[in-house]
């Protein structure tokens, strides 16, 4: 087993523990997520609590971006590194950021990436990034959107302030991207749809998490 492997076996038995008992998390639709094999997991994005709430909802080591500085103390580094975290480097962060999820997924291990990008705030899920619908279309893997509610309440953004709140996460079915027979370029048009698809999914599981955590959203007309 690598380094990586054992820790995160040791680990994370105690970590999502301590996750679900301080947030009471509850997690629906687990049974959606793959059980082996390369995934992308596609969060809603409000919390830094997020990327703790997201291992929840499978056993398996999971994949992450994560600021480079984080790397600047060795042994902390090596930590976060061994739990499944690679750095992105300032100054390149998207050419590195697409080199190292596509290896990540190629390798075959499941790679969260949060499609609004940094945090955002509000019931409403802003537009999406197409990192994740390009990385899917172009290696054939399916995306996995995750809707998490509560977990604003729990740390909002500029907050250093943690919360014991209700967190609740919903995991919806997989989407598929459209099968490319000859192996050439990934169509944009294909990219577009796919992320306007994961856009509406997403909506749909925050609006059910946020019911689920006691703190709806407001209805839509």
């Amino acid at each position: 087993m690598t380094r990586g492997g054992w820790l995160f076996s040791l680990l994370r038995p105690l970590g999502v523990s301590l996750v679900r008992l301080y947030w009471r998390v509850s997690v629906r639709g687990r049974e959606h997520v793959p059980p082996t094999g390369a995934y992308i997991i596609a969060p809603v994005h409000r919390s830094n609590i997020d990327v703790f709430v997201v291992p929840t909802i499978t056993r398996r080591r999971i994949r992450f971006m994560a600021k480079d500085s984080l790397w600047k103390v060795k042994a902390f580094g090596w930590l976060v590194e061994a739990l499944g975290a690679f750095p992105v480097h300032r100054g390149t962060a998207d050419r590195e950021a697409l080199r190292q999820s596509q290896a990540v997924l190629e390798a075959g291990e499941p790679l969260v990436l949060f499609p609004e990008g940094t945090r955002q705030s509000g019931p409403e899920v802003q537009p999406l990034f197409d990192g994740a619908a390009y990385l899917a279309a172009r290696l054939g893997v399916p995306i996995v959107p995750v809707g998490i509610g509560g977990s604003e309440r729990a740390m909002r953004k500029g907050s250093k302030l943690v919360r014991p709140v209700k967190v609740a996460v919903v995991v919806g079915p997989p989407l598929h991207p459209e099968a490319r027979p000859d192996g050439g370029r990934v169509p944009r048009r294909a990219v577009r749809e796919l992320t306007e698809q994961l856009h509406a999914e997403l909506q749909r599981l925050f609006d059910q998490a946020q019911a689920a955590a006691g703190s709806p959203n407001p209805p839509r007309g």
